[in-house]
């Protein structure tokens, strides 16, 4: 059973109650924090509190707790799992706000919930994304705006894809839960405007240091599209190929050699986290 911390009580995740009132719900005036744990410990903790004190600055959503107090509901929340490893979600949103708009004090969600892995086939054909035109507002934090991933996955789905890769103005930016890489001669590249600065992201910029050159800069769609190899980074996906976009294979729709030794850096990393 997953539990939850909500304003300071632990009780049963389907047991919390939010009034209709939340600024959340009402004007979508919330952001969240997903990470994982490995052997039972969290996984980057200090990268991922630093980043969700970060949205919470951001949004200028009082943050209702220190990271001291939240390290140690987490370690409840994942005795209290008896799993041995699972994933966290930090909601934090406006709070009630009776008017509908006057924000008094926040509201704090911290959900403990059960892992949800890739395919293990994917890794080894990597997977097919569609592209989008579209950044999300405020893309340096994660909000709780998700409707256009949820618009588009009739259209996913009807493509045969698993996820959407945004771009403007020629630019690409991120996948909608996921950052991408590309690989162009060995060099390792990355967007770096208009995209979550993601935690997995961060990981692999580190592992990858001492092996690739690496850039950090502004990537257009047809770089990508003529790229020797594309992948993503997240919480869940670790690093997974890409090997189609829209209907063009990338790397003729082979998983690169780059990618997996990545994919093999961050799986030695967390065997003794």
């Amino acid at each position: 059973m997953h539990h939850c911390y909500f304003n300071g009580n632990i009780m049963p995740a389907d047991e919390v109650k939010l009034h209709h009132t939340d600024l959340g719900l009402l004007r979508g005036y919330g952001l969240f924090d997903y990470f994982r744990t490995y052997n039972g410990k969290p996984f980057q903790w200090d990268w991922y509190w630093e980043r969700y004190e970060r949205s919470a600055k951001l949004l200028r959503i009082p943050n209702p707790i220190d990271k001291e107090k939240a390290h140690e509901v987490v370690m409840k929340l994942i005795g209290l799992s008896g799993l041995s490893d699972c994933s966290f979600r930090f909601v934090l949103t406006g709070g009630y706000a009776h008017d509908s708009m006057s924000m008094k004090e926040p509201n704090l969600m911290i959900i403990s919930e059960d892992l949800h892995a890739n395919i293990p086939h994917e890794y080894e054909t990597g997977i097919k994304v569609i592209t989008y035109e579209f950044v999300r507002d405020i893309p340096e934090i994660k909000s709780t705006d998700y409707k256009h991933l949820l618009i588009l996955q009739p259209d996913i789905k009807a493509a045969g894809a698993q996820d959407v890769l945004y771009h403007k103005n020629g630019d690409i930016s991120e996948l909608s839960r996921s950052n991408v890489f590309i690989f162009k001669n060995d060099v390792l590249i990355t967007p770096d405007e208009n995209a979550l600065k993601g935690i997995t992201r961060r990981t692999v910029l580190e592992l990858a240091k001492p092996h690739f050159k690496i850039e950090i800069r502004p990537v257009s769609l047809q770089e990508l599209l003529n790229a020797d190899e594309v992948f993503t980074t997240s919480t869940t996906k670790r690093v997974l190929p890409i090997t189609t976009v829209d209907d063009q294979k990338i790397n003729g729709g082979v998983v690169g050699k780059n990618s997996k030794f990545l994919l093999g850096l961050i799986n030695d990393l967390i065997k003794n986290w």
